[in-house]
């Protein structure tokens, strides 16, 4: 099968690379903007695409006529979404149709990867048929994305997600296990969120999640995520836990402590049964995703 996989310097990109150019079953070509970031450098082809550029997205798709799609490239920060609105709707929106455009001339299968910020948090966890309703803009950019995605004429899913964890090549990126452990190590005091609830996402397995719908070709909305339902607060005490570092350097604080651009939805997190029951999806716990990542971060 040969698969085009969008933002691929991405941490899910990155992931999604690993998991499919390793195996003989797919010819994977890996696109981002600018030059290749990623430490993995054999298995692949990669092309550097400017996602804003139709022209350039019509002729990438074009040349390559993929089996399948899966359109990672997202601006993702809610604050930055807030903050460049015009940008987020060309990044989220705009590059999404003209993906869709090229997809639909070449036949392809088409995954589009969205959030569980397209609902407003007032009573998660969430079924993939509930209704959405965003409360930032970055939430609003994907829901818009994912009504074009619905119109199409091909094949096509949407994998929503929540919080997706893990090691990125790009050391420049963190995530909340590393950021506790790297400040807990410094013993320096932490303000950690009580009142958001999420049900945190491996990056592993959401990209076993998404080889998992091409591969079957499932159509429709699935939610992949992990199963456990926690707040930041939870996590970081996880993480202090395992590490054997200092609780007492926690404090707890509300959401509204923050003064950020972007409303976050306060409960979200999902019910993964349709993915567990469709497609065999069966994500870790946050405590083997927990040691999972320590052990990258540290080589132990």
């Amino acid at each position: 099968m040969k698969v085009l996989i969008t933002g691929s310097n991405g941490l899910l990109g990155q992931y999604l690379v690993q998991r499919l150019a390793g195996n003989p079953d797919y010819d994977v070509i890996a696109t981002g903007r600018g030059p290749n970031r990623l430490r993995m450098k054999e298995g692949y082809a990669y092309e550097s695409v400017n996602m804003a550029d139709e022209a350039a997205i019509k002729g990438l798709v074009d040349r390559h006529k993929p089996d399948a799609i899966i359109h990672a490239a997202a601006m993702t920060q809610a604050d930055d979404c807030e903050r460049n609105k015009d940008s987020c709707w060309m990044a989220n929106v705009s590059a999404t149709r003209f993906l869709l455009q090229a997809a639909e001339k070449a036949g392809s299968f088409f995954l589009f990867l969205s959030t569980d910020f397209v609902f407003d948090g007032l009573a998660g966890p969430y079924r993939e048929e509930d209704p959405v309703n965003p409360i930032n803009y970055y939430g609003a950019s994907k829901a818009a994305a994912e009504r074009i995605v619905k119109q199409a004429k091909i094949p096509w899913a949407i994998a929503r997600t929540v919080l997706v964890y893990g090691v990125a090549d790009d050391p420049r990126r963190s995530n909340i296990i590393s950021w506790v452990k790297s400040n807990l190590e410094q013993k320096k005091k932490i303000k950690v969120v009580v009142d958001q609830w999420r049900t945190p996402t491996l990056v592993q397995d959401l990209a076993e999640g998404c080889r998992l719908i091409i591969d079957k070709k499932a159509e429709g909305v699935f939610h992949l995520s992990g199963k456990d339902m926690l707040t930041p607060y939870d996590m970081a005490e996880k993480v202090a836990g395992y590490l054997e570092l200092d609780k007492k350097l926690f404090e707890k604080v509300d959401a509204s402590s923050f003064r950020q651009p972007a409303q976050r939805p306060a409960k979200t997190g999902f019910v993964i049964e349709k993915a567990e029951k469709e497609l065999g999806f069966s994500p870790r716990s946050f405590e083997e995703g927990l040691k999972i990542v320590v052990e990258q971060l540290t080589g132990k």
